[in-house]
């Protein structure tokens, strides 16, 4: 070139040193090259657009892992990313070898990467060789470190053995890699194959169930505590006769032979082995032994993880008992599901009890706490439950005596246990085949009930303090019927409260899953599980995000009728929705309940007024037996038919044999306005006489049918 004539054009010089460009743009997914980077690529030398598949299939899959770590770095430190690729063909043979240099830039708001780069042929050293590790793609020995956080990374997140042996055998060490790694462990005095990659198990045969006493480099490594190296099978051969027959017909040409050590302990050893020579250089030395000291950390982690699983799911499956036999005329499910994180298990359990009497007993509880104290009190509450129920004693009895145990068991104890008081909260049920159940509560959620229409209510029942606040605690029993089709769920508070939600948001969740299914008693426990404790897709969070998760136990008693599943769907449901309750003379406040039951009862009716109006005789009728007679009041609810025009029929039932009238009270009067009230807001009343006793009713005729249709409907 002459002085004064123009500078060649960068193309031409580009050209002229056989170095492309290349730009790539993870946004947009395309990779565009010129007619010499096309060419270094393997394709027609023509400026071409490659999506990242295209461009990718050129390359070793080793390079382009390799790409995207020394990119995601170079941005870190401002820095040139440098890297070798090797291209390859159709066929997977490698074409050439390429360097590329490129400045990479990073967008934060869109979170992608921009290259601009050279791609330039270079000779391709031998495997092994000085030339071979040298700074072909930059600086080594920043690619060694970012390689080290990434295997590091990856084997911390590792959970189980299996796992961490994945990552192993994925690992791709920059500037050399093993073809073949085998991780031995150690049971007695015997060397075994824990893992292995790159041979086939018929081929670890011979090395597997070793004596650590064989002159084989990986039995010395655990005896010893130091790492073997070997760079060429001459000096396998020298230092070890007896064992290289059994390693000459794998083919390789070096090994590494490391201890995986953790707590000061060798727990075994891992293998790495080459087809092609290596030297051992101290850089890679420090690389393999690195890679050895987190294996055996990752291999540490995952052991102890394992056994206590293997401890927690072992302590939960002797603490939580089998259903046994079934009740007769009766169906039971039941579930336990562990907190999701610490001790998998915890104080929640159920039971079910055989009787002296013949009857059955169902129990479900919560101890206070998710930790090793609490699942210790839940295993022996949950046995002095069983004896006590096995003596013969009430449902009331039952709780107080367990209150008592608990009481004593948690503060006959040192200082330090009164410093971590428990208590626990309990349902007891006893039910015979006809249906009939008494209930004792201690501090447990109530039970829900599903009619056979699908009707889900929360039952109220009477209950006392948690067990083990007082020893003296009372515990008032609640008796019922559980009708033909209705099925009754017993819970603990993790059920309702798992995904974040209150009690109230928590209810109305497990509601609509029981009236949503129509399949039998096993696949609704399925369903409830899975609603709150499945995939983020099965269920919405609540408004307490943050709290932690809790254990969840289930039960589920049902007597079979068209509502309960006989292993069927439930295709029609019967027209009568009924529930029954009972207000003692000694249980004034459950009239409340008595209202808040009729309410649930008419979820769904039509007119809001009814409802009010039926809430209000039912409460002044209930009033009149507690304070007209000394009988206890006995509720009767009923609504009969479908759709609009349905009939709500109530009776009150006592044993008193005075029969009401109408009075014409004066205008100050506090009594003698009930019947006129009835007749004001009933479509129909009456008073019928029993056999001992009497009953008083009314009837609402929903809006949209005729008392007359809905009758014909019943009929």
């Amino acid at each position: 070139m002459r002085t004064g004539e123009p500078l060649p054009s960068m193309g031409d010089v580009l050209a002229a040193l056989a170095t492309g460009l290349w730009h790539w743009d993870t946004d947009t997914g395309l990779v565009t090259v010129d007619a010499e980077a096309a060419r270094l690529l393997g394709l027609p030398a023509a400026p071409t657009t490659l999506t990242e598949a295209q461009t990718r299939a050129r390359f070793h899959p080793v390079d382009w892992n390799e790409i995207t770590g020394v990119v995601r770095l170079a941005v870190a430190e401002g820095t040139l990313a440098e890297v070798r690729i090797r291209i390859m063909d159709g066929d997977g043979n490698i074409l050439r070898v390429v360097r590329s240099r490129s400045k990479p830039s990073f967008d934060p708001e869109r979170h992608t990467y921009e290259l601009i780069g050279t791609l330039q042929e270079v000779t391709e050293p031998t495997p092994g060789t000085a030339a071979g590790r040298s700074a072909v793609t930059g600086d080594w020995r920043r690619s060694r470190e970012a390689f080290l956080l990434d295997a590091g990374r990856a084997l911390a997140e590792a959970r189980s053995t299996a796992e961490v042996l994945r990552v192993a055998g994925g690992l791709s060490m920059p500037g050399f890699s093993p073809d073949g790694l085998v991780v031995f462990g150690v049971e007695g005095d015997r060397l075994t194959i824990i893992g292995q990659h790159g041979h086939t198990p018929a081929d670890m045969g011979p090395f597997s169930n070793m004596p650590l006493a064989t002159d084989y480099p990986a039995a010395e490594v655990v005896r010893t505590g130091r790492a073997v190296y070997l760079s060429s099978p001459e000096d396998y051969r020298d230092r070890y006769p007896a064992t290289w027959p059994l390693a000459r017909h794998f083919g390789r040409r070096s090994w590494a032979f490391l201890p995986l050590t953790a707590g000061g302990r060798t727990m075994g050893a891992w293998m790495a082995a080459f087809t092609y020579p290596v030297a051992f250089t101290p850089d890679e030395r420090a690389v393999l032994t690195t890679v050895a000291r987190m294996l055996a950390q990752a291999l540490s982690r995952a052991g102890a993880a394992e056994s206590a699983r293997e401890l927690t799911e072992g302590l939960q499956r002797s603490m939580l008992p089998s259903l046994g036999p079934e009740i007769p005329g009766m169906r039971v499910a039941a579930r336990y599901i562990p907190t999701g994180g610490g001790l998998q298990v915890g104080g929640d359990w159920y039971d079910m009890i055989p009787l002296p009497s013949g009857r059955f007993a169902m129990v479900i509880g919560d101890v206070q706490g998710h930790d090793v104290r609490a699942a210790g009190l839940m295993g022996q509450l949950r046995i002095a439950l069983r004896a006590y129920a096995s003596e013969g004693h009430r449902p009331d009895a039952v709780l107080s005596r367990a209150s008592r145990f608990l009481h004593g068991l948690t503060h006959a104890a040192g200082e330090e246990a009164l410093a971590d008081l428990r208590f626990a909260t309990c349902l007891y049920v006893e039910a015979d085949p006809t249906g009939r159940l008494e209930i004792a509560r201690a501090g447990h959620p109530d039970p829900l009930i599903r009619m056979a229409d699908g009707t889900v209510m929360a039952r109220p029942t009477a209950g006392g303090l948690p067990l083990g606040l007082d020893p003296d605690a009372d515990y008032p029993t609640t008796r019922f019927t559980l009708e033909p089709g209705e099925t009754l769920m017993l819970c603990t508070d993790g059920l309702i409260e798992t995904g974040g939600h209150d009690m109230d948001s928590g209810w109305r969740r497990l509601r609509a899953i029981l009236e949503d299914h129509t399949g039998d008693l096993e696949s609704l426990a399925d369903s409830l599980v899975q609603g709150v404790h499945g995939p983020s897709s099965h269920h919405t969070t609540g408004p307490l995000a943050d709290r932690r998760e809790d254990d969840i136990a289930l039960l589920l008693l049902c007597r079979p009728g068209e509502g309960c599943g006989r292993g069927d769907t439930v295709a029609v449901r019967p027209a009568v929705r009924r529930t029954l309750l009972s207000v003692a003379q000694d249980e004034p406040e459950r009239i409340a309940e008595a209202r808040q039951h009729l309410r649930g009862l008419l979820h769904d009716w039509a007119s809001a007024e009814q409802v009010d109006s039926a809430v209000l005789l039912v409460s002044e009728m209930v009033t009149n037996v507690l304070v007209h007679t000394d009988a206890d009041a006995l509720l009767l609810a009923e609504v009969m038919g479908e759709g609009p025009g349905r009939r709500l029929r109530v009776e009150v039932f006592d044993t008193g044999d005075d029969l009401p009238h109408k009075r014409r009270p004066g205008e100050l009067a506090s009594f003698g306005r009930g019947l006129m009230l009835i007749g004001l807001l009933a479509d129909g009343w009456g008073v019928d006489p029993r056999g001992e006793g009497k009953s008083i009713w009314f009837e609402l005729y929903e809006p949209g049918g005729s008392g007359a249709d809905a009758s014909e409907e019943v009929a």
